[in-house]
């Protein structure tokens, strides 16, 4: 389970302002002359500017996520630190996750980040089929309502004795790359008409990933924001920050 740190950020500006503003109203003045301030207040009165930027901020504008596994290869690799659209589908409350502004709608080939149907962790796919949408998955091969989704080999690996391939594959006006296992399979063999309010979500490492296949499809409550950018890359604590990898997401 995540940490949740909205709800901390929350509670701790919270208690913050309440140290404050009880400060102004009651404590300040009563207090004597020339005496300093609490401890208490003199920290909230510090850092409570500096958490309400970051509330925002994270809240309501852009938030930080790291990759933690590989369901997303290639576009996005383990260690990869990548930046969260949090407006570009609706402003939300922090911590309730309720849209109280409408702004845009996910498309097919966003890639998004949410919370998977009763498992309260951060997830990151792609989106593969809108509310409505006929979604068939066979022999490796997807069908968004009744139509072959376009893919186009890069390079298969090793060239010698190929285990995988890299594609580049079209999800309406988005392109992007994706891997397939040749000598394994994922999830595969179904079809399923994507409900009303909900998203169905699939990784780029398409045999190596645990998504709507699985655990099935996302109420549009769950959904947290669009992913846009890599930032930087930091494969281990030991290792060395890389900026190679920065640029925007397709």
């Amino acid at each position: 389970m995540d940490i949740n740190f909205p709800l901390i950020l929350v509670a701790l500006t919270a208690l913050a302002f309440v140290i404050w503003l009880a400060d102004v109203t009651v404590l300040a003045p009563r207090r004597d002359p020339g005496r300093p301030e609490p401890v208490p207040v003199e920290y909230a009165r510090s850092f409570l500017p500096v958490l309400a930027a970051v509330l925002v901020l994270r809240s309501f504008l852009v938030e930080p996520f790291q990759i933690p596994s590989s369901s997303m290869v290639p576009t996005l690799l383990v260690g990869d630190y990548i930046l969260v659209n949090k407006f570009a589908w609706g402003i939300r409350l922090p911590v309730l996750n309720t849209k109280v502004i409408e702004v845009g709608q996910p498309e097919r080939g966003d890639v998004m980040v949410f919370f998977p149907p009763n498992r309260p962790e951060y997830f990151i796919k792609r989106v593969i089929g809108l509310p409505g949408d006929h979604i068939a998955y066979h022999d490796k091969v997807l069908y968004v309502n009744g139509e072959q989704v376009p893919q186009e080999l890069i390079v298969q690996m090793p060239p010698a004795a190929p285990t995988y391939q890299i594609l580049q594959e079209t999800l309406g006006e988005h392109g992007h790359v994706m891997r397939k296992e040749l000598q394994r399979s994922g999830p595969d063999n179904f079809e399923i008409t994507v409900e009303p309010g909900h998203y169905f979500m699939m990784g780029d490492n398409r045999d190596n990933s645990s998504d709507s296949r699985i655990w099935g499809q996302v109420p549009e409550a769950n959904v947290v924001g669009k992913a846009f950018a890599v930032w930087m890359h930091w494969g281990s604590f030991l290792s060395i920050p890389d900026f190679s990898r920065v640029g925007m997401i397709r």
